[in-house]
């Protein structure tokens, strides 16, 4: 065998052997990829507890997983309009409660997804969807709530789950930060060469819902967002079968886009013309 035809079975053995190694290992790792759990700061804990002590909720899953978060009631009106959040796949949701003075007028729900905060459970795409649900269900029926202003919001990883939310319960709105068409084409751009859809457990195609949601819809995206281009975002807002605003927020990206210009103006303008 020549030194060239040795070479070439080395190559091929290489080309083969890496994917059968990638594979697997993309497979198993995803869930950490796409479920970066972060838990409860003890300082801000104790902090929330001081200053909104009546605030906690624990809500019980129907397969007894106990999620937990914050509700404040943010509003003079006996039964007063609910925002929703839905943070990113990296985001312990407990400091928003801080940003109460940005949503005045508007009660607000924070709970953690599974395995975040101090919220029990696993996180997955069937177990977001289910939770937001019975968010949901649970709050739109409080003595205290309008059930016909309920709003969801979601950023990044949650803009998904907020979409889904808006396609199967009744809400006044959307907000959505930085939002995408799908995981799996999130993850085909990132990993060109890697078969995404047979691999990927947690799709998010979000793009089946869009179409069939006829509810006001406002998009903020970060120009130089470096994880969720804004094509992504484009193709959601296009699918979109309601009324849609967007605003392109300049020289911030993904992790700092609430920095940018007017981006909590938009979000109170957006509201204001909801209710």
């Amino acid at each position: 065998m020549s030194f060239i035809e040795s070479l070439l079975r080395i190559v091929l053995g290489v080309i083969i052997a890496i994917p059968l190694l990638l594979y697997p290992f993309l497979y198993l790792a995803q869930d950490k990829l796409i479920f970066i759990q972060r838990k409860m700061d003890n300082n801000l804990l104790n902090w929330i507890r001081e200053a909104y002590p009546n605030a906690e909720v624990k809500i019980k899953t129907p397969d007894n997983v106990i999620l937990q978060g914050w509700y404040v009631k943010n509003s003079s009106e006996k039964r007063s309009p609910l925002l929703i959040y839905f943070g990113g796949n990296a985001e312990e949701v407990s400091g928003h409660i801080m940003e109460l003075d940005d949503f005045k007028g508007w009660s607000l729900l924070l709970v953690n997804y599974r395995g975040y905060g101090l919220s029990e459970g696993k996180p997955s795409e069937k177990n977001l969807f289910n939770d937001a649900l019975l968010l949901y269900d649970t709050f739109s029926n409080r003595a205290d709530i309008d059930p016909t202003r309920v709003v969801a919001f979601g950023r990044s990883l949650g803009t998904g789950i907020a979409v889904y939310l808006a396609a199967k319960r009744s809400l006044k709105g959307v907000i959505l930060v930085s939002p995408y068409d799908s995981i799996r084409s999130l993850a085909q751009e990132t990993y060109p060469y890697v078969p995404v859809s047979t691999l990927l457990k947690h799709h998010f195609d979000v793009m089946v819902y869009a179409p069939k949601i006829k509810i006001p819809m406002l998009a903020l995206i970060a120009q130089d967002d470096e994880l969720i281009s804004p094509s992504h975002s484009f193709a959601l807002i296009k699918a979109w079968g309601g009324p849609t605003e967007q605003k392109i927020l300049e020289n911030v990206d993904h992790n700092n886009i609430t920095m940018g210009q007017n981006y909590w103006g938009s979000i109170k303008f957006f509201l204001e013309q909801l209710d």
